[in-house]
């Protein structure tokens, strides 16, 4: 530990929490180093003036807890000031980007430490921020990987099992922990290396468009910039905010924008969302495709040719488009059911 004050412990949900990080810790902290007590309500653990002693050899001033928290609700994480952090199955589809940069926020006074333990289940902002950033170099990030029979306790017979009997995919993800796109990934068709690029300055002439999703929690928007040359769409803005009005909303949105081209927004049901919006200044449109199905398979075929570019730095979106998947069978085969 760097001293007293406050550390977190985070899994993507609760019943994570319960199974595994939050017992182990207790063996540890509680019953083998009897450094505190854990107080149920609050789901803290508090280090105790005996533990301090035997922490730092005398009693502090500061007091110092272990919080616990789960990333799906990002919100819960935003109250405390941390000095480091560890990130229990961080991988996972639950454990929200928005929770890895709550988390980021509550460490930056103390310019903590995470330490993360997971195994890759897509290919969303934990490749996209962490690994990705560490194999371009990023000193302040390190990565270990290990497979499963690095393990002593893991048995040879077991990884030979998998290896025979699973998808490739999925052992590589799941055994080897080498990130690989997943069966399911709805649009596996996007390729990172042909698909991003690096940022540039829009040109003033160049027609805006822009999509809306409305939320009664976060309202989101991606922006798009048109090449009149090649007619290639370029993703360059993203935007995803709530606690606001319509009229708090449109004003974020358009906020050194040129007037889009235009702008089309939530399902056929969602017309008193777009008549708050149009009454505040922005003319939203009906989206003229009604199925969810229909319009995946036209993002997809602009994305097979090469229509649409993303901007590197839109994290939100390419942590989306990378991880919306569908739900697979005992098999590893994908279902019609989209997570």
């Amino acid at each position: 530990m760097r001293g007293a004050g406050d550390y977190m412990i985070v899994t993507p949900s609760y019943p994570l929490l319960q199974l595994k990080a939050l017992p182990e810790t207790l063996r540890w902290f509680k019953d083998v180093l009897r450094l505190g007590e854990y107080k149920t309500q609050q789901r803290v653990f508090v280090v105790s003036k005996t533990g301090e002693k035997r922490l730092w050899g005398k009693a502090q001033e500061t007091p110092t807890r272990i919080i616990f928290g789960y990333a799906a609700e990002p919100e819960s994480l935003e109250s405390a000031t941390a000095k480091a952090a560890w990130l229990d199955e961080a991988g996972q589809r639950r454990f929200k980007s928005e929770s890895w940069e709550a988390i980021r926020r509550r460490l930056s006074i103390h310019q903590g430490r995470i330490l993360i333990t997971t195994t890759p289940y897509n290919l969303g902002w934990l490749k996209q921020r962490i690994y990705d950033a560490w194999k371009a170099g990023d000193k302040e990030i390190d990565v270990i990987r290990f497979e499963s029979r690095a393990n002593p306790l893991f048995k040879q017979k077991e990884w030979e099992s998998a290896k025979a009997h699973l998808p490739r995919w999925k052992f590589d993800m799941f055994y080897r922990a080498i990130f690989t796109r997943p069966a399911g990934l709805i649009y596996d068709v996007f390729d990172e290396a042909a698909h991003k690029c690096p940022r540039f300055p829009i040109p003033d002439e160049w027609a805006r468009y822009i999509g809306l999703d409305f939320g009664g929690v976060n309202t989101a928007a991606i922006f798009y910039a048109k090449d009149p040359k090649s007619g290639r769409l370029y993703a360059y803005r993203e935007y995803k905010a709530g606690g606001r009005t319509a009229a708090g909303h449109t004003a974020a949105i358009l906020h050194n924008e040129p007037m889009p081209a235009a702008v089309v927004g939530g399902s056929l049901g969602e017309q008193q969302w777009r008549d708050e919006f149009i009454a505040a200044g922005l003319p939203i449109q009906a989206p003229r495709i009604s199925e969810v199905e229909v319009g995946i398979d036209r993002v997809y075929g602009s994305h097979a040719q090469g229509k649409i570019m993303v901007f590197d730095d839109l994290s939100g979106y390419l942590d989306e488009k990378l991880s919306y998947s569908r739900a697979v069978d005992a098999n590893g085969q994908p279902t019609e059911k989209i997570e």
